[in-house]
């Protein structure tokens, strides 16, 4: 049960996106379209996951030698190295992918939701639920919030083309970016806060908000046929 509520916290309920606002750059510069964000996606699931597990097993030689300020460096040089593997492999198996994503995919490496996700976990720094904070534990954690960035992303790239050329017209890129982003997170939190409000802060004000914009994206897309 620890681990379900692991889960369905670090995916819905505290997405690192919309909640703590951590991995932004390739969130909104690789979110234009759904088989790009997919890919993204797939790449910083895997990255996370590596990183998590190899850091967590230094970080215990760190600790052991007395060498934790070296933390901050040597994970950044561990997730470097992953990024690198995974950006030789996408060159190799999908150059279309690896075109699409161009420069955000070196750039995961400075995605500050790898290195803040490696940190939390070798702290255990993050909500277990009564589960044991050890290398399983922040294993999970670790698959589920990057489960909780893909889908984000992946969110967010299907509002974007669905509402292209009709908000970006009207108010410009920035504003179609931010009110897609802000309709997203009201949403996933809105809608999945309900679910562990019991062990993590809600405000109820967002599902009137969700109400409000899902009236308005409805009414939009019947009169303007979107």
């Amino acid at each position: 049960m620890a681990y379900f509520l692991i889960i369905i916290s670090a995916i819905l309920v505290n997405n690192i996106v919309f909640t703590q606002f951590l991995g932004i750059c390739p969130f909104i510069g690789v979110s234009k379209k759904i088989d790009t964000a997919i890919g993204m996606g797939a790449a910083v699931i895997f990255v996370l996951i590596l990183s998590t597990i190899v850091t967590y097993l230094i970080n215990l030689l760190l600790v052991k030698f007395q060498l934790e300020f070296l933390q901050t460096i040597v994970f950044i040089l561990v997730i470097a190295a992953l990024v690198q593997m995974v950006e030789i492999i996408l060159k190799k198996i999908s150059p279309s992918l690896y075109q699409a994503l161009g420069v955000f995919l070196p750039l995961i490496t400075t995605n500050c939701c790898i290195l803040g996700v490696a940190i939390l976990v070798a702290q255990g720094n993050y909500k277990t639920f009564g589960a044991e904070a050890g290398l399983l534990t922040g294993t999970i954690f670790a698959f589920a919030t990057a489960v909780g960035f893909a889908l984000a992303l992946v969110l967010f790239a299907g509002i974007r083309e669905q509402l292209s050329g009709k908000i970006a017209e009207r108010n410009g890129r920035v504003a179609h970016r931010a009110y897609c982003s802000r309709f997203v997170g009201n949403c996933v939190y809105g809608i999945f806060g309900n679910c562990v409000k019991k062990t993590i802060e809600f405000r109820t004000t967002e599902i009137t908000k969700v109400a409000y914009l899902l009236g308005y994206f409805l009414f939009l897309g019947n009169k303007k046929g979107i």
